[in-house]
């Protein structure tokens, strides 16, 4: 992505002072920590009188503290199957490209908000071969090596859009957080080689949408494909966006996340 920040500088200007605005101010102290980021000194020198008196003195001396007002954590699943590497029509970079740069600008903007945010992509061969790439773990800073990850994902197979959704599903079920949101970035519908009936794998997804929202995670699409009306209803009911000028993504992406979370 050479010439990422030189490319889209007027854009990443704009969507700074939405950041801003978004972003959390106010800083609550959490006392009573075992492990914390200082020392609490009113509650130390307790506990040390409380040791010299022969009591058994309180370990949580320490304390923390967060941001009061915006607890979010999100996963992005991105797409990696074989049409990403197609160039479509009155653009100069393949789906890929594009996706991989609106996904560097979304990580960009959740990082300076703060949020807590995962990164994974997908494709498959089969139900036997779904594969799924470790591109960012939420406790990973958005930093070289993520962002040389995110660079380096290749686009092949198919799209077995179900077992993904599970899968990061999982995994962000246990964060802890106030919301969680699942936002899948794709081009078209669920399919795979060794799967005759296209309303299987649209039913395996939908399904695992569910699962979600049972557990309290809002499954979120960003679909690229002109067709998505044909399904991408029956899987995610009203929660999806389907983008009609596919070399506007980067600014979409981020701004529809925006609006997700204000």
């Amino acid at each position: 992505m050479t010439g990422f920040w030189d490319k889209h500088r007027l854009l990443a200007k704009q969507l700074k002072k939405i950041i801003d605005l978004l972003k959390p101010q106010n800083k609550v102290r959490v006392r009573y920590q075992e492990e914390g980021e200082e020392l609490d000194l009113d509650v130390a020198i307790r506990a040390l009188i409380e040791h010299r008196s022969g009591a058994t003195p309180d370990p949580r001396i320490n304390f923390s503290h967060r941001h009061d007002g915006r607890n979010i954590a999100v996963s992005v699943l991105l797409d990696l199957s074989a049409s990403l590497d197609e160039i479509p029509e009155g653009c100069q970079q393949s789906k890929l490209s594009l996706s991989q740069e609106a996904v560097s600008l979304l990580g960009w903007a959740m990082a300076q908000m703060g949020d807590k945010f995962a990164i994974g992509g997908f494709h498959s061969n089969t139900r036997h071969d779904v594969r799924y790439y470790h591109i960012k773990g939420y406790n990973e800073d958005w930093d070289t090596p993520v962002k040389a990850r995110l660079s380096a994902m290749e686009a092949g197979y198919s799209t077995r859009m179900g077992a993904a959704i599970r899968h990061a599903g999982h995994y962000l079920a246990h964060q802890k957080a106030d919301k969680r949101i699942l936002l899948i970035l794709t081009d078209g519908e669920p399919a795979d080689i060794d799967s005759k009936d296209p309303r299987t794998l649209i039913e395996d997804a939908r399904m695992a949408v569910r699962g979600l929202r049972q557990d309290g995670i809002h499954p979120y699409c960003i679909t690229l494909d002109p067709k998505a009306g044909d399904y991408v209803g029956d899987i995610f009911g009203k929660h999806y966006t389907v983008i009609d000028h596919v070399a506007r993504l980067p600014e979409q992406l981020t701004r529809l996340f925006m609006a997700l979370t204000r």
